[in-house]
């Protein structure tokens, strides 16, 4: 996937309320009714693209903290947070990375539910090599029926 990163095909980098503001403002209402692709990169920063953006494209092909879906709401006279999930099958995050995005998000001044709104569970099968979406507890590789750790294992540096 990162060949497929194209210059300027990166999220736009929010790190703080004003620059969340000017890019909020440029969305449609259409844009709005849906959510959108995030990252938090490395240096702990939001960046945000389109929905259907690969994730890796925002984060322009580097590494990140966590990665997936976001979805905003107006309430009163302020952005919030209405929807977030971990969902990223380039990245596959732990759901332990919640700490990361409640970092950015509160950097940028957005009110934010207390976790992922849905949580996807990863794994990578230590049979098949294969990443896996874990459902209801059931720790077995979809692809070749080995069991799945207990622990995230999707680390992409390994």
């Amino acid at each position: 996937m990162k060949a497929a990163v194209r210059p300027g095909s990166d999220g736009c980098r929010i790190s703080s309320a004003a620059e969340f503001d000017g890019w909020i403002a440029g969305r449609s209402a259409a844009e709005l009714t849906e959510p959108f692709t995030f990252v938090v990169g490395t240096d702990g920063v939001l960046r945000l693209a389109p929905r259907r953006s690969e994730h890796v494209a925002c984060a322009g092909g580097d590494m990140v903290l966590s990665a997936g879906e976001i979805g905003f709401v107006r309430e009163a006279d302020r952005w919030a947070v209405s929807e977030i999930s971990n969902q990223s099958t380039g990245y596959c995050p732990d759901i332990g990375s919640w700490s990361e995005v409640a970092r950015a998000l509160d950097d940028v001044g957005l009110e934010r539910p207390s976790g992922f709104t849905h949580e996807v569970v990863f794994r990578r099968c230590p049979g098949c090599q294969e990443h896996n979406i874990v459902r209801e507890d059931d720790l077995v590789c979809v692809f070749c029926g080995s069991d799945l750790p207990d622990t995230w294992n999707v680390d992409p540096t390994v």
